[in-house]
């Protein structure tokens, strides 16, 4: 018998040709209805604390994906005893997001919510821990880290469990929401802080592929989200199809399309580019600034643009009301929402090719200056106002980059074209 048939459930290292396997795409299943609920109960609560709230979650949420993607990475995720961690990890997660309506304020007759939020997180984030650890049997620094990461999800979860219990005994009404907030708020500065003072020594990337990878499906998850949020809102009520509506539908679909434009067509390829040139800690750290914390601005834009897409597609179907303008709430979530994603997008690039488009400033500007038009118009307009704007962005780019749009292009399928060649051989050499 041979070793690896004795031990079955060894944890095996990824190399750099690691791709992303079909168990993340499974286990991130669990996050697009956690992020589909974050929308759903925010939508339930559309003010300020509302979205106070909702972003405070989006960001626990999005620090626990961030985990199992870094471990996936330096793991096959498919193979030893990581599928016996991760299902555990999605009932966890899946409880999560069954509790989002709940995390703050608990709703009477069943367990506290609150307390359950925090035993998960710190359920999920411990065991990132134990799968870590026995992979890092023979790499000292990394244990290292781990038992920072884990003095770091005690103290976080220690806030959590603060904000369930204190404030419902010792305060009422609005000093107990923002006890409850300021708790919440020293858990995530706890662990994000944490994760960029710490030294990047001990962890490694070992795939640009896979890391790229990961995070660009993420990113579609939530697009999938703002896609399935919108179209809620063009429904929700019992209106029948009208020409708005239709319309209002295909431009929701225009300014998805530019945003997935945005970050795929160029920006996304040169960052892949760059990072498999960088080795090392240089990797480690261009990894953690542009990807784990820039795409988070992004996911945070994307949620706040479905928000307001929801709920003028609910105003435009309704024919009652429809010739009217949009709430100023719902107009500044959809253009707000635009501006931070194309800002995450840029501090992106910035971070990891060290240049700036001109053409995606200018867009954040624009939409910024159109907001104060847009919530004076019919809701259709401002719609129409917000399309064109990605949609000039996008036409804008394509001529304007035209030259660096076709190189970076060309390496890219220039490799792609010489890896497969290269598995090609490997397959008839071993058939």
């Amino acid at each position: 018998m041979s070793g690896n048939a004795r031990r079955p459930l060894r944890i095996r290292a990824a190399g750099e040709g690691t791709r992303v396997n079909r168990l993340e795409l499974f286990f991130d299943l669990v996050f697009v209805y956690a992020f589909f609920n974050v929308s759903r109960a925010t939508t339930d609560n559309l003010t300020g604390i509302g979205l106070l709230h909702a972003l405070l979650i989006i960001a626990l949420l999005w620090w626990c994906w961030v985990a199992y993607a870094w471990a996936g990475n330096a793991i096959r995720s498919g193979e030893g005893m990581v599928p016996a961690v991760l299902f555990p990890v999605m009932a966890a997660i899946f409880v999560v997001a069954l509790t989002v309506e709940e995390a703050f304020f608990d709703i009477p007759g069943g367990l506290s919510g609150p307390l359950v939020f925090a035993c998960c997180y710190f359920v999920i984030r411990m065991l990132y821990v134990v799968l870590q650890w026995h992979a890092a049997a023979d790499q000292p620094q990394l244990r290292v880290q781990m038992v920072r990461v884990s003095a770091t999800i005690v103290v976080a979860t220690g806030f959590l469990l603060l904000a369930a219990l204190v404030p419902e005994m010792l305060l009422h009404g609005s000093a107990r929401t923002w006890t409850q907030i300021g708790f919440w708020l020293l858990a995530v500065v706890v662990e994000y802080c944490s994760g960029f003072l710490a030294a990047p020594t001990g962890w490694r990337i070992a795939s640009a592929d896979h890391w790229a990878e990961r995070f660009s499906l993420i990113l579609l998850v939530a697009f999938g989200e703002l896609i399935i949020s919108v179209g809620v809102g063009g429904t929700q009520l019992p209106h029948p199809i009208t020409w708005p509506l239709i319309i209002a539908a295909v431009l929701g679909i225009m300014v998805t399309a530019a945003l997935w434009w945005a970050y795929f067509d160029i920006v996304a390829l040169a960052a892949e580019q760059a990072l498999h040139a960088a080795h090392g800690l240089h990797r480690v750290v261009l990894a953690r600034d542009a990807y784990i914390y820039l795409h988070l601005p992004m996911i945070a834009g994307l949620m706040l643009l479905s928000l307001g897409g929801k709920e003028a597609l609910k105003h435009i179907g309704d024919p009652n009301i429809g010739s009217v303008p949009i709430h100023p709430v719902a107009i500044t979530l959809l253009y707000g929402g635009m501006i931070l994603y194309l800002l995450g997008h840029l501090g992106f690039q910035v971070r990891m090719l060290g240049t700036v488009t001109w053409t995606r400033v200018g867009t954040i500007t624009l939409t910024a200056a159109l907001i104060p038009l847009a919530v004076n118009v019919p809701g259709l307009m401002a719609l129409v106002l917000l399309a064109a704007t990605s949609v000039a962005l996008v036409g804008s780019e394509l001529v304007l980059l035209a030259s660096s749009r076709r190189s970076i292009r060309a390496a890219v399928l220039e490799e792609r074209l010489a890896s497969e060649a290269r598995e090609t051989a490997w397959r008839r050499q071993h058939r």
